[in-house]
């Protein structure tokens, strides 16, 4: 992958990360809910979003706000 790649995809991994990262905020989740979240880009250059393990309970109100936003 070029270096171009890499960094249009880092650059929409981070964006996004921090936009889940908000929104986790937005809902009142502390800190150990969101500060796994991490941006992550795959040897051909796809961004994704690694989430990580949410206790049931945090789980529960992203659910219901993602309910609410359709």
């Amino acid at each position: 992958m070029d270096m171009r790649t890499y960094r249009d995809g880092r650059k929409a991994a981070t964006d996004a990360a921090e936009a889940i990262r908000a929104a986790l905020v937005g809902l009142g989740l502390p800190e150990r809910v969101w500060g796994s979240v991490r941006p992550m880009v795959t040897h051909s250059g796809k961004p994704y979003v690694h989430l990580g393990m949410v206790r049931a309970e945090a789980a529960e109100k992203i659910a219901e706000a993602i309910r609410v936003g359709e």
